[in-house]
């Protein structure tokens, strides 16, 4: 039976190159995928494009392609990838001047458009965190993209491509894509595409299959996760798929960590909707064939929905930031004190929320659960505000400065931070809007 190896090269934008590096030298991989999209990311990108300080694709996308490309080419291991973020056709240009630069020839790139649909958004929809009209956002939106499927990647691999850049796609297609592409698997095999996103949505996070973001030692322990090693999985024509790692690379890949990440970021395991196919996860099945190698069956599905999801981004609110540390005996309390003096210097301005915090005493889970402890020999005082504008917002970072002279003694460390807040809610667009096209570059 004819198998494809796939291999997770990013799990967001700013992750490692080096595990990357490992996998296409050692992986026997036939593609590589760089998943480097959050939520936010691709606003911030067309936010920093539209400001003149990037040109809108991934900033490690340089790096990245320099580091793998050469090797990519002599083992013929082709790159899809969503570094394009808000300018794909940017990207696109780049990676062929990278190449010629590395006296790669012949190298076909393609640039994944149409998911920008900023100009297509109804009038009359409607945000799914909260129910109310877009028209809120009147006069902020910086960018609204909609989560494109695996079908214009299987388009562009038709075509020959051998680089692969995306803007926003659901982040399972980007592995979904290459097994439709070469098993020719129908797209309305909903079982298949069931189990071709299990695959996608286990790979997605790069390191978190192999126990990045599950470590916890004495209880859940990860061995030499300073080389943690990123993740390919080994598919079968009937979908079958065998997840492992490069021998020798840090990390851990078992039953526990595929179970964490199968169920991450995941509301109804029943229904997990995506571009391609609505997913049911409740019949996978997990089993350990080998150490560090995990077989994965049991992906099914239904139709997919009619719409989809956008990521709309806009200029939320100004935050204002300033800590300052205090040390030695009577820390807390002169902490506390400094609290004191801010509260009653700031409480006359417009903030839309302000907060204190006592970093190591009650900043991750508040008063109500941060039960008492012996008191803390250095306490680092936390203000932040949230502001409609930047003047008010500012009146926390310079309040904070002011208790270096006009505070309690031995304050020390400050640091401050203004910044205007980007930020994401959702709407739903139908999925028949949106067109979807290629163009390519040629190195």
């Amino acid at each position: 039976m004819k198998t494809l190896r796939i291999g997770s090269g990013a799990g967001y934008s700013g992750d490692r190159i080096d595990p990357a590096v490992e996998l296409v030298r050692f992986g026997n991989l036939h593609y590589l995928v760089f998943e480097c999209l959050a939520e936010r990311t691709i606003a911030l990108a067309h936010h920093n494009k539209a400001k003149g300080l990037s040109d809108g694709y991934d900033p490690l996308l340089e790096e990245r392609m320099l580091a793998v490309l050469p090797e990519c080419r002599r083992q013929g291991i082709r790159i899809i990838t969503n570094m394009g973020a808000a300018n794909p056709v940017a990207a696109a240009k780049k990676t062929r001047e990278i190449a010629q630069q590395l006296g790669l020839t012949g190298l076909r790139i393609a640039a994944v458009q149409g998911d920008d649909v900023l100009d297509q958004l109804p009038a009359d929809a409607r945000l799914l965190e909260s129910g109310e009209s877009i028209q809120t956002l009147n006069g902020r939106i910086l960018s609204a993209n909609a989560y494109l499927g695996a079908g214009p990647i299987v388009d562009a691999l038709r075509g020959g491509a051998y680089v692969i850049l995306t803007g926003r796609v659901a982040d399972p297609s980007l592995f979904l894509a290459p097994l439709i592409h070469e098993f020719g698997w129908p797209v309305d095999d909903w079982n298949l595409m069931g189990q071709g996103t299990v695959i996608g949505h286990l790979l997605e996070c790069a390191g978190q299959l192999t126990g990045g973001y599950f470590a916890d030692p004495g209880y859940k322990d990860v061995p030499n996760l300073a080389r943690l090693g990123f993740p390919f999985a080994e598919v079968s024509e009937d979908g079958t798929a065998v997840f492992s790692k490069v021998e020798g690379s840090g990390g851990l890949l078992n039953r526990a960590t595929c179970i964490e990440q199968l169920l991450y970021e995941i509301q109804d395991p029943t229904a997990y909707l995506t571009p391609d196919v609505t997913a049911n996860f409740t019949e996978v099945e997990i089993e350990e064939v080998a150490p560090n190698q995990i077989q994965v069956t049991g992906g099914r599905g239904l139709p997919r929905p009619p719409t989809l999801k956008v990521s709309v981004g806009y200029n939320d609110c100004w935050v204002g930031e300033g800590q300052i540390s205090y040390a030695g005996l009577g820390a807390l309390a002169r902490a506390q004190l400094a609290q004191a003096i801010l509260a009653e210097r700031l409480q006359s301005f417009a903030f839309e929320e302000l907060r204190f915090d006592f970093i190591g005493v009650n900043s991750i889970h508040g008063d109500r659960l941060s039960l008492p402890h012996a008191e803390p020999y250095e306490v680092r005082l936390r203000v932040a505000c949230r502001a409609a504008a930047s003047v008010i917002a500012n009146m926390v970072p310079r309040e904070v400065e002011a208790l270096y002279t006009n505070g309690p003694s031995g304050g020390g460390g400050v640091t401050t931070t203004l910044k205007q807040t980007v930020a994401i809610l959702s709407t739903l667009i139908p999925a028949s809007a949106v067109k979807p096209h290629i163009t390519y570059e040629v190195a």
